[in-house]
């Protein structure tokens, strides 16, 4: 993986060059950096949805909102209370969080009679719990190329569809409710230059992993938006750049956005919106504030150590230097936990095996049908066991579940052991599946960080998770262990 010090253009999609000179003597033209900005996806769907007729100062209206039941409540209190009287947009409710009663009484459901009032009321889309995680749901019935979709929660992207997303907190959505706009500068577009064919067996988490930790401690696009190009985007398919897509929010960026191919346009067709489709690259001559270059090739098993996304290694190192990476964690986690807790993780080595109690495929990042298909047929013919050792499986939305029951895959998880569940964000944010006190859970999900996952620091409960895809696989290979 390869960081560029400063500005570059790509040419025609394919070249990237980092003197204009080079530029002209390739192309034949003259071109500034401000021109060939504008050739990028980005900039072109920002001014789009620009409507303050400044480029540097964007005013802008997105077209689609999204919220989930955490969120949508106070959010259209607020508004109410503005002088709401219509959803001037599309804006999709979904009840994906509070899902599970862990209060006790009615409140959850209640949360919900609001937001199916709210939506018969103001013109909403409702989505009835344990149907789709808010993010899957975008993808399968919002996302169109060339939009922009506001959401209340930091995952919302879905820029692998063609679609510049925003996750922003609650005040954002109530002034586009209000019909005001989304005010900032001008972000810079660092792009994400693809080639090659990930290896067997790396899988989307992997190269997001990779990705966040390179760039997350410098930086490198913070605030920005990421725009996906180069001929390795078409070798990946369109579940497999969802999963990329998604992690982009732990690189610290603003938003994301992909160019698109036939294979984003058969994703359209599948799911009966093929007028959503559009065809987005980068024109001739594009400038770009930063280039990330990626042979995904390269790219090998990643796993996020406790406590954030970007504390990233290779399984192979983990499994070379374990006693070394463990005695790390344990030190950033005095710094982590502010020293409220004792934590240690070399207590877990068995044989010279790191031990795991805990296994979760779950949510926007893991829930995928291709990604659960694959988990499906590592652990086909096999049993995780009746031990301490558990595994839960979330397909993220009833159409992948479905879909999972009609090919079989969902009776061989069942059949090794696996739970399977139904659509629910609970174990990317603590409320389900929170592992034992002192326990370390494995996730293909989203985020590691303290108090993320269900660790309660204020009554002395800690556990720690680790981030990776090859969760089966690695259960599978060394029972119970990594």
């Amino acid at each position: 993986m390869k960081l560029y010090d400063s500005g570059v253009y790509l040419v025609n999609g394919k070249e990237i060059m980092t003197d204009a000179a080079e530029v002209q003597q390739k192309t034949g033209k003259a071109v500034t950096k401000e021109q060939a900005a504008e050739n990028t996806i980005a900039y072109g769907i920002l001014k789009k949805h620009n409507t303050s007729g400044n480029m540097d100062k964007l005013q802008v209206r997105f077209d689609k909102l999204t919220s989930h039941d955490i969120t949508f409540v106070g959010i259209i209190q607020t508004a109410r209370a503005s002088g709401l009287e219509r959803f001037p947009m599309p804006y999709v409710l979904t009840n994906c969080h509070n899902s599970l009663c862990a209060v006790g009484g009615t409140i959850n459901e209640d949360d919900h009679m609001f937001g199916l009032t709210c939506a018969k009321k103001y013109g909403g889309v409702y989505v009835p719990p344990h149907q789709a995680v808010i993010h899957q749901f975008a993808r399968e019935m919002l996302a169109e190329s060339g939009a922009m979709i506001l959401g209340s929660d930091s995952h919302t992207r879905y820029g692998a569809l063609g679609t510049m997303a925003v996750g922003e907190g609650g005040p954002e959505l109530v002034k586009q409710l209000l019909n005001k706009t989304y005010d900032i500068d001008m972000p810079g577009v660092v792009g994400v230059y693809l080639t090659g064919t990930p290896q067997k067996g790396v899988g989307p988490q992997d190269v997001a992993l990779a990705i966040i930790g390179e760039v997350f401690d410098k930086g490198y696009v913070k605030n920005k938006v990421m725009e996906f190009v180069g001929p390795g985007v078409s070798n990946l398919s369109v579940d497999f750049r969802i999963g990329v897509d998604v992690m982009t929010t732990e690189t610290t960026c603003l938003s994301s956005i992909w160019r698109t191919d036939e294979k984003v346009q058969d994703f359209y067709a599948i799911h009966g919106r093929p007028q959503a489709y559009k065809e987005l690259n980068p024109g001739d001559v594009a400038y770009y504030d930063g280039m990330i270059e990626i042979d995904l090739g390269q790219i090998k098993p990643m796993i996020a150590m406790p406590f954030h996304p970007s504390n990233t290694y290779t399984i192979e190192e983990l499994n070379a230097n374990l006693m070394d990476i463990l005695d790390d964690v344990e030190k950033k986690a005095k710094v982590s936990l502010g020293g409220a807790v004792e934590y240690s993780l070399k207590d877990k080595v068995h044989n010279g095996k790191l031990y795991v109690e805990q296994g979760i495929i779950a949510g926007c990042a893991g829930g995928g049908f291709e990604n659960i298909c694959a988990a499906a047929d590592i652990l086909k013919g096999s049993n995780i066991g009746a031990d301490a050792f558990t595994l839960s499986v979330y397909p993220a939305s009833t159409p992948i579940y479905v879909e999972l029951a009609r090919n079989g895959r969902l009776a061989d998880l069942m059949a090794a052991g696996a739970i399977v569940k139904t659509a629910f964000c609970g174990p990317c944010f603590g409320a389900g599946d929170t592992p034992a006190n002192n326990a370390l859970s494995i996730r293909h999900s989203t985020r590691n960080f303290p108090n993320r996952e269900g660790s309660k620091l204020q009554n002395g409960h800690v556990d720690a998770r680790a981030i990776l895809r090859r969760v089966v696989e690695n259960v599978v290979q060394w029972p119970s262990h990594i």
